[in-house]
């Protein structure tokens, strides 16, 4: 399959860890995972006629293509959901990217270094300072306060106590557990319990975290919470995340990037308005067609061509990137079209009330 680009835009790189990241490199970069499970991997990968499919191939084989041919990148900075329904392989493949599965072919690049070459102790080390996991099920220690559940990976690194805590206390206090340091997970309800798996996570100050369906066993309400309050973190953070899910409004609503996820297989990779938009196949279509466009379709998008070579005095233009849910209120208000402008403030385009309205109704 040929490898689609994926990406939020060049940032500046940190040099840390195994490897060294060159100047406008990705943070990962996949090249071609496979994994396939049963007794004979290698050989059944090397022999199996790859155009047939995955049932045709256990059938044949015995063996389980979990993963098929996987590539991708991802910027710095990043969140980069990978989508799919059970069975389409989306956690097999985020276990790849941690080697806590060792993929069958195929590299997984980590600033430029291949992790399924590394060794044990490199890896490790990649674990313990440079990646970082969140689970569906919490993983807390029943036994250990919240504050040393929080510090247990700087517990690992063999920092001293005090200076552990003095972290764990400002993760727990940056993801809204301040005056929980002390109570054990069975005093915490579910959203409270995920917070503090994501603090652990976060404690160790990973350059990347990665999320296998973090809020799927929550409740609705707590669920949505915990996107927010994930947003909100990765606003200041800026980490690079990949994040699990098999939800599609919570893969629009938190993905910079989308890789949808068929039978192992990529179906598509874009952004979720290009998704939205442009779904590449029946099986995409089916999770983008519930979706109301204009929480997703930008301005840039939906607007017409403008014969205007100048902004007029006094109007403040619309910038492309703006979602249509956010110009509603605006457009309301006025009768003539609103200037688009880029993120260089060039016009565009111009966008007015019909526009929005057939946004609204999945027309645009």
């Amino acid at each position: 399959m040929e490898e689609k680009k994926t990406g939020t835009g060049n940032r500046s790189r940190h040099k840390r860890g195994i490897g060294e990241t060159m100047a406008n490199q990705p943070k990962i970069v996949c090249n071609n995972i496979w994994k396939v499970f049963g007794p004979n991997p290698e050989r059944t990968l090397r022999d199996m006629d790859r155009s047939l499919s995955r049932a045709e191939i256990q059938e044949q084989t015995g063996h389980v293509v979990a993963v098929r041919d996987v590539s991708f990148k991802v910027q710095e900075g990043e969140t980069f959901v990978v989508m799919g329904l059970s069975g389409s392989g989306k956690s097999t493949f985020v276990r790849c990217l941690s080697r806590l599965i060792d993929p069958t072919a195929g590299q997984v690049l980590i600033d430029g270094e291949d992790i399924t070459t590394v060794s044990h102790s490199q890896l490790t080390d990649l674990r313990r300072n440079k990646m970082s996991m969140v689970f569906q099920h919490f993983g807390l220690f029943p036994h250990r306060k919240v504050i040393d559940n929080v510090a247990y990976g700087l517990e690992v690194r063999g920092e001293p106590r005090i200076q552990r805590h003095e972290k764990a206390m400002e993760v727990i206090n940056l993801v809204g557990l301040d005056g929980w340091a002390e109570h054990y997970p069975r005093e915490l309800s579910g959203g409270m319990q995920q917070r503090v798996g994501l603090a652990r996570a976060m404690a160790v100050d990973p350059e990347i975290l990665l999320f296998d369906e973090p809020f799927s066993a929550l409740d609705p309400l707590i669920r949505r919470e915990m996107q927010d309050e994930l947003i909100r973190l990765q606003e200041q953070m800026k980490k690079t995340m990949v994040f699990i899910t098999h939800d599609f409004l919570e893969a629009i609503k938190m993905g910079d990037n989308i890789m949808i996820m068929k039978d192992g297989a990529i179906s598509q990779i874009g952004t979720p308005e290009e998704i939205v938009a442009n779904p590449a196949d029946d099986y995409v279509r089916a999770f983008a067609e519930d979706v109301p466009r204009y929480k997703v379709l930008s301005a840039g998008k939906v607007m017409r061509p403008t014969k205007a070579k100048s902004i007029k005095k006094g109007v403040v233009p619309v910038q492309a990137s703006a979602k249509i849910e956010t110009l509603i209120d605006r457009i309301a208000d006025v009768d003539d079209a609103l200037p688009v402008v880029d993120l260089s403030n060039k016009l565009v385009g111009e966008i007015d009330r019909a526009i929005v309205m057939r946004a609204m109704q999945s027309e645009a």
